[in-house]
């Protein structure tokens, strides 16, 4: 059985110790500017939304711990910068989520959570060769 309803890569986010830094690089030298700048506080981060391709294209996220010790924090410690997932859109999260459970698949949410950009559920990397997956129902256009 196949998740129904994605759509696109909406993003790839990279996780960094200070985004203000991590822009150098993306906003000076490659030139990509962010749409968007701002603390998340339910997921204990800091983002940077950099579109590319127009308002159908993807996006990179830089993604800033607030606290060392979350999540984001963790994992900088453990692997240092670095690609931190892949996000899908989907049309439908609700669905997504049940047609994975269905199918078996290690989800880390039972239900939706909050996210920057809408609703969201993270599949493990156990279960998808290493990378950690996000699929995202997007009700905010960045």
């Amino acid at each position: 059985m196949a998740v129904s309803g994605i759509q696109r890569i909406d993003h790839i986010a990279i996780a960094v110790h200070d985004i203000d830094a991590a822009l150098r690089f993306y906003r000076d030298t490659l030139g990509i500017a962010s749409s968007v700048i701002q603390d998340v506080p339910s997921e204990g981060v800091r983002i940077a939304f950099l579109p590319l391709g127009g308002p159908a294209g993807s996006k990179i996220e830089l993604i800033q711990p607030l606290d060392p010790t979350n999540s984001i924090g963790r994992f900088l410690d453990k692997h240092g910068e670095g690609q931190h997932h892949i996000c899908l859109q989907v049309t439908d999260i609700d669905a997504a989520l049940a047609e994975l459970q269905g199918a078996g698949a290690l989800v880390l949410d039972q239900i939706p959570r909050v996210s920057a950009e809408g609703r969201a559920v993270f599949i493990h990397p156990k279960g998808t060769n290493g990378v950690l997956i996000e699929l995202v129902e997007v009700s905010n256009k960045r």
